[in-house]
């Protein structure tokens, strides 16, 4: 009898990390991809067909603070998942994605809050508008690059210690 309880204990343990383990690769391809079809198709095509630059760029912003906070949401989650009492039998690797997705969350929090206001300001003050530009361009890079590793560290993971 206590044989059967603990064979079914151990099936919805389990079950509960393949869960948390795909509800985080899915959290991962989400933040990922938005931060690839927006930064890399979505903003290139607003300056290509807005009718001026300044209307393309007014347009990218909104959508960058939307992004933002995807990125947000999906790094809370990650972490959640990550952190939660399944995280014991992740892998190393998936254990290592924590910190990109830290990362990653601190990147999105600073461009946000910190790059994008001096880029407006810059931009009507007449300021160094090519810094603050370039500086949340590479944060950008380097949020996506993170997000990116997140993703390849949690689908190369598996769980109850196999390598």
């Amino acid at each position: 009898m206590l044989g059967a309880a603990l064979r079914g204990a151990v099936v919805v343990s389990l079950d509960s990390i393949m869960k948390a383990r795909r509800i985080s690769i899915l959290l991962a391809a989400l933040w990922w991809g938005s931060l690839s079809t927006l930064g890399f198709l979505v903003v290139p095509l607003l300056f290509m067909h807005m009718p001026s630059p300044a209307a393309a760029g007014a347009m990218a912003a909104k959508l960058f603070t939307a992004q933002t906070w995807l990125s947000i949401a999906c790094a809370f989650f990650l972490l959640l998942f990550l952190k939660g009492k399944e995280a014991v039998a992740l892998s190393p690797s998936a254990q290592a994605a924590m910190k990109y997705v830290v990362a990653g969350l601190l990147l999105a929090v600073l461009v946000e809050f910190g790059v994008a206001p001096n880029i407006v300001n810059a931009r009507a003050d007449g300021g160094n508008l090519k810094f603050w530009h370039g500086l949340g361009s590479a944060m950008y890079l380097a949020q996506w690059l993170a997000a990116g590793w997140t993703l390849w560290c949690l689908s190369r993971s598996t769980t109850a210690g196999a390598a």
